[in-house]
């Protein structure tokens, strides 16, 4: 549940301990030379009831909170009729009390707003008036009392002005944060198109018969397409991170078998990195969001990769306390001992000479700490300069087997893309060329379409983008050509949006997703488990 301050509340609060205050300060004058206890006893009682109502007060509005400007005024009334009182009764020595007219003004403005601080400001005044008519002491000082009513009124005029400022300076940040969020999401889909797009056109490249020169080259573009993905996810994990609208989404996950594949899927990677990559054998399984612990080991590969090439990482897990510790190893160059307090800060980096090849700007371990507060795991780096870098991911949960565990084939699925009839709708023509030709590479029978719009086909999976231009969307085509068939045909959605929205329709459609830019080993992966089943989860 989200926690709302109540600004009445802590005002009610706030009340009840200065009224505590000015008791025991009006009590300790009773004591001074000169004073007499029994001339501050009716003080004393007055504020003690002053105190008792101000509790019940306190608890009316803890009962029944909400926005009530009676209730507010009545507050006021309050308050000013008590410091009155101390100030008529208490005489000279009882004016210090005037300091809680000050705060009631104050505080009533700056909880409430400018309007309540006006009100505030004419009962203050009223008060004074009161007091001056009531006290012959006060009669005798009229400049005193001028100069309390001067400062009565300018310090609620300067708070005022402060508060306007303070409200159009946080109007105008909402704004402009608003906008930034626009202009991110759109410069996000439109930017993971080419990206997206590339990547297809590279691995079709990479399928087809090269010779050594030019299969260098397709390295080169993939390598340095890697490296713009990357950089731009860091940047869009970094505003989501920022956003708070990140949650854990935790599934039950073979750690051994999701750090397999997770290494297959980066295996290209380390190849140009020169980086031999090994696994210790997991037989656990934990409780996990698979997509977050994704980020956060991949973001440490890509440092192995940059830092520690030519020589080999090692991946394993061992037990820690009640769970599990990912370990990643490299034989790098090692972090310089005054470095490794700032390792983790947002866009700092190691420099070392002949670095200015290096890719990146200092995301990737700032991005890795952050997710590891938001699933509640420990992040720990140690690394010795020319003996390499260990990142420790502790706090993994382990968790049950599930009943019916899922047993890969990945020899028998080798061929399972062969003769898969695949409808592919996508309104980006250059996103459509790149991957209906990578899915011909793959042995599949591509119907390929431009728009949803009367869509007819005997597909046995339907992948579709979400935004499909202003008739239809992803989601619709799929319903349509479901219900055309009488059967929930496997389908799959591509996306440069919001992943969490794009969830968030669809409810329970049993529709996989996968985020643009997607790389061509999860694509094909994705499609062997449709052509396997429904998808679950």
């Amino acid at each position: 549940m989200k926690f709302v301050k109540d600004a009445e509340l802590d005002q009610a609060n706030l009340r009840i301990v200065v009224a505590a205050c000015a008791m025991v300060y009006i009590g300790l004058l009773g004591f001074l030379p000169g004073q007499s206890v029994a001339h501050y006893v009716p003080v004393m009682i007055y504020i003690g009831l002053f105190l008792l109502a101000s509790i019940v007060l306190r608890q009316v509005i803890a009962r029944w909170p909400g926005h009530y400007p009676a209730r507010r005024i009545f507050g006021m009334i309050h308050d000013y009729t008590g410091t009155s009182f101390g100030l008529v009764i208490g005489g000279e020595a009882a004016l210090p009390l005037y300091a809680v007219m000050v705060w009631v003004n104050l505080g009533n403005g700056m909880r409430y707003g400018s309007r309540y601080l006006a009100i505030a400001t004419g009962l203050a005044l009223l008060a004074l008036l009161i007091v001056y008519w009531l006290t012959p002491l006060w009669q005798a000082q009229p400049f005193m009392v001028l100069m309390l009513m001067i400062t009565s009124t300018v310090i609620p005029v300067y708070a005022h002005l402060l508060l306007e400022r303070t409200r159009k300076a946080s109007e105008e940040a909402i704004a402009a944060n608003l906008e930034k969020s626009r202009f991110l999401a759109q410069a996000s889909h439109d930017l993971r198109q080419p990206i997206h797009s590339i990547g297809l056109f590279t691995a079709c490249l990479r399928e087809a018969r090269l010779g050594d020169e030019e299969r260098r080259l397709v390295d080169n573009i993939d390598r340095s397409l890697l490296n713009v993905s990357q950089l731009f996810r860091s940047i869009l994990d970094l505003y989501t991170l920022d956003n708070g609208r990140l949650l854990p989404k935790y599934q039950v996950v073979h750690l051994g078998e999701w750090l397999a594949e997770l290494l297959r899927q980066n295996a290209e990677a380390a190849r140009w990195a020169g980086v031999e990559l090994r696994l210790r054998p997991c037989a656990h399984w934990v409780r996990v969001d698979p997509a977050l612990l994704a980020t956060m080991v991949q973001n440490v590969l890509s440092n192995c990769f940059k830092y520690g090439g030519q020589r080999p990482v090692l991946v394993g897990v061992r037990r820690r306390g009640g769970g599990l510790m990912v370990e990643i190893h490299d034989q790098g160059r090692g972090i310089a001992q005054e470095h490794l307090p700032r390792v983790f800060e947002e866009f700092y980096r190691v420099r070392h000479l002949r670095d200015k090849d290096v890719e990146g700007v200092g995301l990737g371990l700032s991005i890795v700490k952050r997710l590891g507060l938001l699933m509640d795991m420990d992040v720990g780096l140690r690394s010795r300069v020319g003996r390499g870098t260990s990142v420790s991911l502790r706090g993994l949960p382990l968790a049950t087997a599930p009943q019916q565990p899922v047993v890969r084939d990945d020899a028998r699925q080798a061929g399972l893309l062969t003769g898969l009839k695949v409808c592919l709708v996508e309104d980006d023509h250059n996103v459509l060329l790149a991957t209906q030709a990578l899915l011909e590479r793959w042995g599949c029978e591509v119907q390929a379409e431009s728009s949803g719009h009367n869509l007819v086909s005997d597909c046995d999976i339907i992948v579709a983008d979400y935004d499909l231009g202003n008739h239809a969307t992803g989601i619709e085509c799929i319903d349509q050509l479901r219900a055309q068939r009488g059967v929930a045909v496997p389908a799959l959605i591509l996306t440069g949006h919001d992943v969490e929205r794009i969830q968030a329709a669809l409810h329970d459609r049993q529709i996989a997703i996968l985020s643009k830019p997607v790389r061509p080993a999860e694509l094909r992966g994705t499609l062997r488990e449709l052509s396997q089943g429904p998808v679950t989860g």
